[in-house]
């Protein structure tokens, strides 16, 4: 990963041949990482004190499943925020165009993995769980066709 004065000198370096969309683009999107960073931050030290907490009154009992649920699903909003975040540092290096299809695919699977680990199936009627997961699979196919797609328009 580069550091501040490598993404100060190449920011400066190209803002002259931007256009005027494309340097609003580009402070949006370090607006946008900036306002991650501190969501990810909060999350983090709720998750954390959650733990410690739970480690404290004795009730971290991973074996529970409402522990298992509650702690699990606030790492993977954390995992989510993450991936969100280095999308748009992808942006921000000049690496990848604004949008990037396979991103928004894998977070959407990420979203999903994290609502079957916090769901209660004991409490969740059969056709939302079977929209589930023909959500799932129907994201996770168009994914491997993205993902195939652009491996191939690699290699030509």
């Amino acid at each position: 990963m580069k550091n501040w004065d490598q993404l100060k000198k190449e920011l400066f370096k190209h803002w002259s041949v931007m256009s005027f969309y494309e340097r609003f683009e580009h402070v949006v999107a370090l607006i946008l990482t900036g306002l991650i960073a501190i969501i990810i931050c909060v999350a983090l030290w709720r998750l954390a004190y959650e733990v410690i907490n739970m480690l404290v009154m004795g009730a971290l009992d991973p074996l529970n499943h409402a522990v298992f649920q509650t702690i699990f699903g606030m790492i993977m909003t954390l995992l989510i925020a993450m991936e969100f975040k280095h999308s748009i540092l992808q942006v921000l290096e000049r690496k990848a165009h604004i949008i990037q299809v396979q991103t928004v695919l894998l977070i959407a699977l990420l979203a999903l993995a994290r609502k079957f680990i916090i769901l209660d199936a004991a409490y969740m009627e059969a056709e939302k769980m079977a929209a589930l997961a023909l959500s799932v699979v129907a994201l996770g196919g168009v994914y491997w066709m993205v993902r195939e797609r652009n491996q191939s328009g690699n290699t030509q």
